[in-house]
This record gives structure tokens, sequence and C-alpha cells, in this order.
């Protein structure tokens, strides 16, 4: 079924129950109202309620995008307030860029897509907040290695998570710190759609959840935003469709200018991992063995039918197989395999899987995994260790791959957007 646009329709705020309400339509149907709930804050004052209110124009747009791919029209209009040019501009490359991989595997083309906007964008609200830094909480070992390197530091810390998946509770636990908790109810008549034959893939989650904890920031007071995006997240994956676009430099750096410009002025936001490659996260994760037990970024744990979600890594995917690798030179095999339930490596099935990790077969997965030049790297380096040398996967790749000096993998890279004195912090923790 065709469809010629998509219309922001409106969005409403209780603040006595926290929940803001989002409004689609398509132009002769169907209509959507997603619900996200945040938790009751502070009493706010009339700057802090105005910037809060810009936060959530952007929330309306950017969330939008899960429902605008069920017919991916050309035209995306805005009805809930009058849109700016900047503005405008801005979600036109986060709809493009953010949903170039579902493009792409859909075959479909979305560079004409249209999102007009009139008028000058207005200057940032200024607002002063109480010196906390936020480290949203996902799971895996990136975010724990930031959680632990500012905590180290001494910086004052409030953890974010979105959802209640258990390793993102289970990480919390562990690093015992106060937590902010958001729920995101996505409107059943979009799995209705799904189920019927609607277009379907990934969205940029990591830009919705970046605009849902800057209103977190307002809303429970706090200064920065620490993400825990490294430096490979930035490579794309097959031509210019970057699976991580919204965790990339150029996501970052254009949604940090925005909101410094535009939206609020008061709250840093920026990837502290950034200077990072998934080898040398990997390398401060190993000494963190309280989280062993807890951590997991399998994604087949953060489905959104709860019961559909197994108990430990699935051990057959690309994210299992990338942080089963990353972590071979640095945590003892029988650790390793302890944590996993099995040697991913010894696994003859699996040569092909690793294979596109590492370049031979394929192309990068659509996965939140590293460079193939890291993985390259890892596989060449793991075949001269004792523990790993005879394992299935590395005799038959290792002698294919061709990867950087694995100890080049450890030094800080550039560019990154991380302030002096966190970056003083993370070096401190290297």
């Amino acid at each position: 079924m065709q469809r010629r646009e998509f219309i922001c329709e409106g969005y409403g705020f209780d603040q006595s129950s926290g929940v803001l309400s989002l409004r689609y339509a398509f132009d002769g149907g169907p209509q959507f109202e997603e619900r996200i709930t945040f938790p009751v804050g502070r009493v706010l004052g009339e700057a802090e309620r105005a910037a809060l209110d810009r936060v959530f124009r952007l929330m309306l747009l950017a969330c939008g995008v899960s429902y605008y791919k069920a017919f991916a029209p050309r035209r995306v209009r805005c009805t809930a307030f009058a849109l700016d040019r900047v503005t405008a501009e801005f979600f036109r490359e986060f709809y493009v860029k953010g949903l170039a991989e579902f493009a792409w595997r859909n075959r479909i083309d979305l560079s004409d897509l249209s999102i007009e906007g009139a008028g000058e964008a207005p200057p940032a609200i200024e607002l002063s907040l109480p010196r906390r830094t936020c480290v949203p909480i996902g799971g895996g070992k990136d975010s724990i290695v930031s959680v632990e390197c500012l905590r180290e530091a001494g910086e004052p810390l409030v953890l974010f998570a979105l959802g209640n998946a258990q390793p993102i509770e289970d990480t919390i636990r562990v690093a015992n710190l106060p937590a902010i908790r958001v729920t995101r109810r996505l409107d059943p008549a979009l799995f209705d759609l799904n189920a019927a034959g609607a277009l379907n893939g990934h969205v940029p989650i990591t830009g919705i959840l970046s605009m849902i904890v800057l209103a977190c920031a307002i809303l429970c007071g706090f200064d920065a935003i620490a993400m825990s995006n490294e430096h490979s997240a930035s490579a794309p994956n097959v031509a210019d469709v970057n699976h991580q676009w919204s965790k990339s430099y150029e996501f970052e750096q254009a949604f940090a200018e925005h909101i410094e410009r535009h939206v609020v002025r008061g709250v840093r936001y920026f990837s502290l991992l950034r200077p990072l490659t998934e080898v040398a996260i990997a390398r401060r994760f190993a000494r963190l063995a309280q989280y062993f037990p807890v951590f997991r970024s399998c994604n087949t744990a953060f489905r959104q039918d709860v019961a559909r979600r197994p108990g430990n890594w699935c051990c057959d995917c690309p994210k299992c197989r990338f942080v089963f690798l990353a972590l071979a030179p640095f945590v003892e095999k029988a650790r390793l395999v302890t944590i996993f339930g099995r040697d991913m490596l010894d696994d003859a099935a699996q040569i092909d899987g690793f294979g596109e990790l590492c370049g031979v077969v394929g192309h990068k997965p659509f996965e939140c995994v590293g460079e193939v030049e890291e993985s390259a790297a890892v596989m060449s380096h793991i075949a001269s260790m004792g523990e790993w040398r005879d394992d299935a996967v590395v005799r038959a790749l290792a002698p294919q791959v061709r990867g950087p000096v694995f100890d080049s993998l450890l030094a800080l890279r550039g560019p990154h957007r991380v302030p002096d004195r966190y970056l003083a912090m993370l070096d401190a923790c290297g």
C-alpha cells in the first residue's frame, strides 16, 4: 500500500505521571501513539520547562522513524509545531542515514526524502544543571568500562536504563550506583502492521536514546552525558551504509552541535570511549571480573518479546562471536568459555561467521561489531597463543587474515569530542 506522507501530529507531557505521548499518522491512516515514561523528577523552573519542551520536539521527530519505515513515503511533515530549516535538515539526515541499512535491505531509495522547514532556528536556552555525569547502560562491556573509569576518577555518577532487559538490570546491580529508568512503549498497531507485511528493519536507536537521556538531564539534573561508543562505530558495513550510524562520530558531532546551538546549553554530550578501539576496550574490561557473570551484548537478550529472551549468550550471532574474539587475548580461556558456555573458536560450523568479522567472507555484519582490521589483528594475534592456536576457527582463518600490528590497537585515536578533563580520566585508567 502506498502512502504519500508521514505526519508527526503532536505530543503531550503529563508532569504528574512522567508520561510523554507522541502521536503520528500516515495520510489516510493508520495512526499511532507512543508513550515514554520518565521518572517524576525535580521541580523545574521556567527556563528548564522551555528547554525540556524543545527536547520533546526532537523526540517526536526522532521516535517517528520507527513508524515511518512501515511505508517509507517520500515526505515527512510536522504539524505539531513550526519546524525551522536547521532542525528539518538535521532530521532529514537522521532519517536518511539512520535508516540506510533498512533502505539497503529493502532495496528502496530514501535520497529524495523531503522534510521541510521554514525560518531560523532559535538560540539554545542556557541552563545551570547539577554537576553529575550520566552513563547510559547497555548491558555490554563498553558502558561498564565507562562507568568504572569514571568511578575510579571520583566523578559523580548516575546511570541510565531504557527498558528492563536483564543484563542492564544486572549491570546496574553490580555497579551499585543510582540509576534513572525510562520505559518506551511502541504502539502495538506497529507490530500488527509488521506482521501484515509492512516494511521493517533497523532504526537509529542510539540517536533516539540520546534524546531521551537529554530530557532526563533536565528532569533529573545532570550536566554531562557520557556515551560509550568506540572508534570503530564510525566504520561502514558496506558502501556508505553504517549499522551503527547513530553511534558514529558523525552523528555525535552533529547532535552535540545542534543541541548546543539550538536546544540547550549546559549539557555536554560526548562518547568517552571514542578514542578507543574495541580491542583497547576489551583489555580494560578484562580487569573487571565482577561483571563477567552478568554482562551480555547478544541481541537476543533485548528482544521486544520478553518470553523470547534467553538466559545466556546465544553463541551463534555476530555480536557473540565478536565479543568472544575481542576478549580472547585478555581473558584466560577456561574462564571465557565459562562466561559464554562454549568455546566458539573451536566450532568449525562458525568459521564463516568469524570469516565475516575478519573480512575473509562477505562483508562486515550488520551488527555492533568492530572493524574488520581489528578482528583480523586479533585472530592473527591469538594464533600465536598456546591456548587458542589449535582451535578450529583459528587454524582455518589465521593463515588468511592480514591486520594491523596488534599493539597498535591499544593506542588512543581521533577524532573525538572528549573534554580534556574526561580524557585525562580515560588515559589514567588505561
